[in-house]
């Protein structure tokens, strides 16, 4: 090997090893940034539970008997005992913050169970419905994408419109109508979804639809761009097949705002799911949301909101990773300098 071939090696190494570095040093940075938002979010939790007007003992016994009453110092002691309400308020945030560090959320006061019980059995079936979701609304956008960007400007204009609009429905008038469309009219599916397969499709295609009209928006702009670049243009001069030309060429970086939509997505699936779940009657957080609130479930509550806060900053952060996979131009080097 030449002395200039080894020094090429040798900048190449050292630049392949800064490279790595600046990589770790982002992953770093990004994974200090989840953990500081779930502290946060723990903190929050904690001292809305705190400042909740009234004595914490009386709304105890006053949400688990139903009514509202003044009640004695010998009724409260024990339920102070019991869950520390009459420790220092640093003493109890040092149990809770323990507490949720261990899995444990606290206990639902109606049915005296343990929070995280509660919540594992119900957020199998919304981890069910916000995947399929996210999966149909992928396959309508790049369908929809595929077929009118970057083609016939009115073609062009009439897909752009329908994202819009699509983008724009709310969950609960899109569940009812495709609800009263295909389940009541047409019985191609039941009414109530339930936890069946044939009852996922309606709650997915009510999720999925809106969504896909958001990642339509997010991913045609930069498709249609790249349909105008260099390399793009360069495979059509040498007769390559439209349609590889159209996937393989100039879709796959467009996809990168998409994929960055879909990271939030996952956790604004949570709240259309109180909604969707409600609507067809499936089980889920969502639907257990709406129980804890309705009887004033507080621990149930803040666990819920944990959980999904903990479900949407794993999310985001594996995003930032999905970059590079995407498109190898898009380096944590430009994302550290961002």
């Amino acid at each position: 090997m030449s002395a200039r071939q080894a020094t090429i090696s040798d900048v190449e190494t050292s630049g392949k090893r800064q490279a790595l570095l600046g990589a770790g040093h982002v992953l770093l940075g990004k994974l200090g940034q989840a953990l500081l938002t779930l502290w946060a979010t723990v903190t929050l939790l904690f001292v809305a539970q705190a400042v909740l007007p009234g004595d914490r003992a009386t709304i105890y016994l006053n949400v688990l008997e139903g009514y509202s009453v003044t009640r004695t110092p010998e009724e409260l002691a024990p339920i102070n005992r019991e869950f520390g309400f009459d420790r220092p308020l640093l003493v109890q945030y040092a149990d809770y913050v323990g507490g949720v560090l261990q899995g444990d959320l606290g206990t639902a006061l109606q049915s005296r169970r343990p929070v995280t019980d509660l919540i594992l059995e119900q957020i199998g079936a919304t981890a069910l419905l916000a995947v399929s979701a996210i999966v149909l609304a992928w396959l309508i956008a790049l369908a929809w994408t595929l077929a009118t960007a970057g083609r016939h400007p009115a073609l062009s204009r009439i897909g752009a419109t329908v994202e819009a609009l699509a983008a724009g429905m709310p969950h609960y008038w899109l569940g009812l109508l495709l609800l009263l469309a295909f389940a009541v009219h047409l019985d191609w599916f039941p009414v109530v979804g339930g936890d069946s397969w044939r009852g996922l499709w309606l709650p997915a295609l009510t999720l999925a639809i809106p969504l896909a009209g958001f990642l339509g928006q997010a991913i045609r702009g930069e498709y249609e761009h790249a349909l105008g670049q260099p390399h793009v243009l360069s495979s059509r001069a040498r007769g390559t097949d439209e349609w590889r030309v159209r996937v393989v060429h100039a879709l796959r970086p467009a996809l990168i705002p998409g994929i960055t939509l879909t990271g939030w997505a996952l956790g604004a699936l949570v709240s259309g799911a109180v909604i969707v779940e409600n609507v067809f009657s499936r089980p889920g957080i969502g639907a257990l949301l709406v129980s804890a609130v309705e009887l004033k479930e507080f621990e149930l509550i803040s666990g819920i909101i944990l959980i999904v806060s903990l479900v949407y900053v794993l999310i985001t952060f594996l995003t930032d990773w999905l970059y590079t996979l995407v498109d190898p131009r898009v380096s944590f080097e430009r994302k550290g300098e961002a």
